[in-house]
């Protein structure tokens, strides 16, 4: 194979975003683009002294743009890489910054018609809905029903900040100055009216076992709503969603429970999708694991062995190769017989790889045998045909094209993408 490194292209599927908060500070967002013209915009808001950059949001955004969905994720007032202090924030002002988030999306690029919030993230996403006529769902993820549970994470300092004013709390491993102000402002909010008003599909995700935020809470959101409403539970997975199929699994039932409340892809739309384009992206930084969607419609992922250092979660890319051989021998087949007339009732193609010896050439340097790539493809063919059509369907499979693609070199062109995210 041919490797050719081109010139750098302009576009990035991950954007930088700056906007103006609630009280003028610089906001700082990720967009996530799908690969061509998006379906639609949604806008996701992260948990309570989280950030944009959790690995949940990360994973769900990538997920998103997958399936043709653009996500811009955004960090609070005083949070991630946010400007303000987080000292003067409270409910009131995350809901106000969420509204601005979508003001910003509707100037510049188009109003979120899909809202998604992880836990506290979730009630304010809930509370500033109204505010975003456009939305047309609402998407809550381990999200509490009233603001004030976030007061339960706070512990014995909370009889701290009540006598004192304020106190420095530990939250997942990070100080944080929380002030009585914060505390007045969540116990005075309440999302049962906003629920009852809602007017908008709601989806409500929420693991039984969810230590942080009970499962009773997703029970009042649900009840609290109006229809249409949906409720998938999350298994076994924490409150972060911080295992990657758990984050995985939520995504795609979020993309799959949307389409029903999206407009229908225009002609002119699916044909800005670049035909044949196939994305692969990390899991997360160091790792092995890769999403992969096809198209940007079909969901894959990637993975190694344990044994290399991967996490064993899917094909490695050796084995997609046999994939696409088998797959594409499976189809001549049947291609052929269909012309042909042939009584071919099934085709069952095993292949398997594996790297050996030529006998043919020897390395000029070292004197070893060169090691070449072997596939062995096992037809397994049934059908009433006689032995001259069983052998020409063997030769048939020679003449896939993933066949002679492997068989001869490949001109593969590489070209850089500057980071500007």
């Amino acid at each position: 194979m041919t490797f050719r490194r081109m010139q750098p292209e302009t576009r990035m599927p991950i954007e930088k975003i700056a906007f103006p908060g609630h009280d003028g500070q610089t906001l700082a967002a990720r967009l996530d683009r799908p690969v061509g013209r998006p379906r639609a915009y949604a806008l996701f808001t992260h948990c309570f002294t989280c950030s944009k950059d959790l690995a949940a949001a990360r994973r769900i955004a990538a997920a998103l743009a997958d399936a043709g969905i653009a996500v811009m994720r955004f960090d609070f007032t005083g949070l991630g890489h946010s400007q303000g202090e987080f000292a003067n924030t409270d409910f009131t002002t995350n809901v106000a910054d969420l509204v601005r988030a979508a003001d910003h999306m509707r100037e510049t690029l188009e109003a979120p018609a899909i809202l998604i919030g992880h836990s506290l993230g979730g009630a304010a996403t809930i509370a500033a809905a109204a505010r975003i006529p456009e939305a047309k769902a609402v998407v809550t993820i381990g999200a509490p029903a009233e603001p004030a549970h976030v007061t339960k994470a706070l512990g014995s300092s909370l009889e701290d900040i009540e006598r004192d004013g304020s106190a420095r709390v530990s939250l997942a491993g990070r100080e944080f100055t929380i002030t009585r102000d914060f505390v007045e402002d969540v116990r005075a909010q309440g999302l049962k009216d906003a629920l009852g008003n809602l007017r908008k599909a709601l989806l409500v995700l929420h693991a039984p076992r969810d230590a942080v935020v009970g499962v009773e809470n997703a029970t009042d959101i649900f009840v609290a709503a109006r229809h249409p409403k949906s409720f998938v539970s999350l298994d076994d997975a924490d409150h972060l969603l911080s295992r990657a199929e758990d984050a995985e699994y939520a995504a795609s039932v979020i993309a799959a429970w949307a389409t029903r409340y999206l407009p229908a892809r225009r002609d002119e739309d699916a044909g800005a999708v670049h035909e044949g384009v196939v994305r692969v992206s990390e899991d997360a930084p160091g790792g092995l694991l890769q999403h992969v969607s096809v198209d940007g419609r079909f969901h894959l992922i990637a993975d190694e062995p344990l044994s290399v250092g991967g996490s064993d979660l899917g094909p490695t890319p050796y084995q997609f190769l046999s994939v696409a051989l088998g797959a594409c021998t499976a189809m001549t087949l049947r291609m052929y017989a269909r012309r042909k007339k042939l009584p071919l009732e099934s085709v069952v193609v095993d292949v398997t790889h594996d790297k050996v010896h030529a006998h043919d050439s020897d390395d000029a340097e070292g004197g070893a045998h060169r090691r070449v790539d072997r596939f062995v493809r096992r037809l397994n063919i049934t059908g009433d045909l006689a032995p001259a059509e069983r052998a020409r369907l063997v030769e048939i499979a020679d003449m896939c094209p993933v066949h002679r693609t492997l068989e001869h070199a490949s001109l593969i062109e590489t070209r850089e993408v500057a980071d500007e995210g």
